[in-house]
């Protein structure tokens, strides 16, 4: 590994900052030279806020601001975990009426340290909505209500002259308190750190050097003037951030997830310690030497917060990284993508059904509905009772509908989480009704596939249903047994089922009944039929990017593999001309050969004959042939011909690595089978990371 990759610069950093704020709340040279402790805590420490903005807006625009709503949700249960923290302290000081613990909360914190977060959570909301102006308007306005801003903090004595804007900043701080907000200052420096600006090491060290002399004389000019009202934002801030910001990005690979939350919890935890070392000091009658010694008083503070966020951290939870052994890699940009195409092949008012029984195909149901409930899909479809309950406890709102049968004994659970049942043939119905409970159903008309449904044919028996009083019948549907096929005669079958569904719907409505939604297309028949004049088509195997390569498709989609499967190396064998390894010796060396142990078996899901059916993968962007019997938790390949691998190399057995790819098609067609059960049976043991 180079030295390079080892240097977690930014979050690093983040350690620096959270010491520079410490700094700021107990002014460590005070009692030394007030000339260099201004400097220290109100000009160089002022890079630490802009600093936690602008690493935040750096990662939120790489994300295309789709990791907004996670960060959003983080960021407000560490701060109502912070204002819980400090509620003592609040109270030992009196505390607030209710209206004022509103504002505080909202807007300007509930300890002086705690402004950030409200300021953090607005300004991404603005930087947010600004972002979608495009540059460099955006930039603009930022900067605008940044010089804004400047008026009612540092430039303040001059601004509080004129009437207009004094009455204008009299209005804020009845608000905020302070313009260091998010609404002044939040929005530029995450924009700016969103820029992502790179510029050479010589050129952001002499750059930064320069606007911190730069700040520094603006600073030292402004106290000499008597016109801070506070001093968090000067002229050349953001000047000086660009550098500092650039050169630690020039420095940058890796991430250190340990000093990001030390630093979390130093920022939270210190004006406890504060607390805490005054408290101690006026115990012990040591308060000359560790209160008005500002040094002293500094380290103090700094060695007993540090001490508890080692302590916290070292005793938080652990849990093991999902890529550690072999994982499923889950793409939810391709998600959204197929989710989009499959949405443009309906007719207009038609909604994609996302079918996310076996959970998700193996890709993870609740991931794949949450992701796709945010890029606006509102129904889903589950095989059983029991999945559509886990995707309700996982915060999926919408139509769940569950495909599979159901007893009757299972409606109070059906009614509880909200779920829509299939009503498999008259007599499920009849079930159904008789336990004397209203349920929301869809029912299952058999148009020629003889699974589940009631014959199309029968319109007396689906008539029937209709009368059943506790059976609330929201939709009709069946489904398409050879859409997947383009020979005259599957389309013939396939177009006489949809007569027959669409005939049957328009019996019932003759006879007064209304079928409800319709939906008969699932993957193939979106993709190999017209736009249906339906409420739902049910999207299986297609939205996850897969096909069967034995499945003919009218118009390639565009379709994109959500998933991919990885595995590490667990160790390198060395074999000479004749060895064997793995059960039975079936595999024998023919010449030396270097043999990778693959942390994946059959027990994760892979068909066990996939070792000896030709399986591959590929390391280093390099194609490697599996040899011998697949274990139960180990597999061998063999990796003769490509340098320089070792342990914790990362293999890939479906998905792409370099130039190559192997597809999900591939694997199945080896086995025998198709790419449903080949993904499906991907077992609980692999870890699972979303990309």
């Amino acid at each position: 590994m180079s030295a390079r990759s080892q240097r977690p610069a930014l979050d690093r950093f983040r350690l620096a900052a959270a010491v520079l704020v410490v700094c700021i709340h107990t002014g460590p040279l005070s009692s030394v030279s007030g000339v260099w402790d201004f400097w220290l805590c109100r000009v160089l420490a002022r890079t630490a806020v802009p600093f936690f903005l602008m690493i935040t807006g750096y990662f939120l625009v790489r994300s295309e601001w789709k990791s907004t709503g996670r960060f959003l949700k983080k960021t407000a249960l560490t701060y109502l975990a912070a204002v819980a923290l400090y509620l003592p302290l609040n109270l030992y000081n009196g505390g607030y009426g209710l209206l004022e613990w509103i504002q505080k909360i909202l807007a300007e914190g509930t300890l002086y340290h705690l402004w950030y977060f409200p300021a953090v959570i607005l300004g991404v909301f603005i930087a947010w909505g600004l972002s979608k102006l495009g540059q460099p308007v955006v930039l603009i306005i930022a900067a605008l209500l940044y010089l804004i801003g400047l008026g009612g903090d540092s430039y303040y004595g001059l601004i509080s002259s004129l009437p207009g804007p004094a009455a204008f900043y009299q209005a804020v701080f009845a608000v905020f308190g302070y313009t260091r907000n998010g609404v002044f200052l939040a929005p530029l420096f995450l924009l700016l750190g969103g820029l992502g600006r790179w510029w050479s090491k010589s050129a952001s060290l002499a750059g930064f050097g320069a606007s911190i002399a730069l700040m520094t004389a603006e600073g030292f000019l402004l106290r000499s003037l008597g016109w801070q009202r506070h001093d968090s934002m000067y002229l050349a801030l953001p000047l000086c951030m660009l550098f500092l910001f650039s050169l630690l990005l020039g420095q940058n690979a890796g991430e250190d997830k340990r000093a990001r939350r030390v630093s979390l919890l130093i920022y939270l935890l210190h004006p406890w310690s504060i607390v805490l070392v005054r408290g101690g000091a006026k115990v012990v009658r040591l308060e000359a030497l560790l209160v008005e010694n500002s040094v002293v008083h500094f380290f103090a503070v700094l060695a007993l917060t540090l001490g508890m966020a080692l302590v916290l951290d070292a005793v938080r939870p652990i849990r093991p990284s999902p890529t550690s052994r072999a994982w499923k890699e889950i793409d939810l940009d391709a998600l959204r993508h197929n989710a989009e195409t499959l949405q443009s092949r309906l007719s207009p008012g038609c909604e994609l059904m996302a079918v996310v029984k076996a959970d998700g195909y193996g890709h993870g149901a609740a991931a794949v509905a949450r992701s796709l409930q945010k890029s606006g899909v509102n129904a889903f479809a589950v095989a059983t009772m029991s999945e559509g309950i886990s995707l309700r406890k996982a915060g999926v709102r919408g139509t769940i509908l569950v495909l599979g049968y159901t007893p009757a004994e299972g409606i109070p659970l059906l009614r509880r989480w909200r779920l829509v049942q299939t009503v498999a043939d008259e007599a499920h119905g009849r079930a159904l009704d008789a336990a004397g409970r209203l349920l929301r159903v869809h029912i299952a008309v058999d148009t020629g596939m003889h699974r589940l449904g009631a014959p199309a044919e029968d319109i007396d028996a689906l008539s029937r249903l209709w009368a059943l009083k506790n059976l609330k019948i929201e939709g009709m549907f069946s489904h398409l047994c050879v859409s997947d096929r383009l020979d005259r005669e599957a389309l013939d079958y396939t177009h006489a089922q949809l007569d027959r569904f669409y005939g049957t719907a328009d019996t019932l409505r003759k006879r007064g009944l209304a079928p409800g939604k319709l939906h008969i297309q699932a993957s193939y028949g979106i993709l190999n039929l017209p736009a249906q004049p339906c409420a739902y088509a049910r999207a299986g195997i297609a939205l996850y990017g897969v096909g069967s390569e034995s499945a003919a498709v009218a118009l390639e989609a565009g379709l994109r593999p959500v998933l991919s499967l990885r595995a590490n190396v667990a160790c390198v064998r060395e074999l000479s001309p004749g060895e064997g390894a793995g059960y039975g010796l079936t595999f024998r060396a023919n010449r030396h050969t270097r043999l990778a142990v693959l942390s994946i078996g059959y027990a994760d899901g892979l068909p066990r004959e996939l070792a000896q059916n030709g399986g591959r993968v590929l390391l280093h962007g390099q194609s490697c042939p599996m040899v011998g019997r697949m274990c139960m938790d180990q597999l061998f390949v063999d990796v003769t011909d490509v340098s320089s691998v070792r342990p914790s190399d990362t293999a890939t057995l479906i998905g792409r690595n370099g130039e190559l790819t192997i597809r999900a098609e591939e694997v199945s067609r080896r086995c025998g089978t198709i790419t449903n059960e080949l993904l499906s049976r991907l077992g609980p043991r692999l870890g699972q990371a979303a990309r």
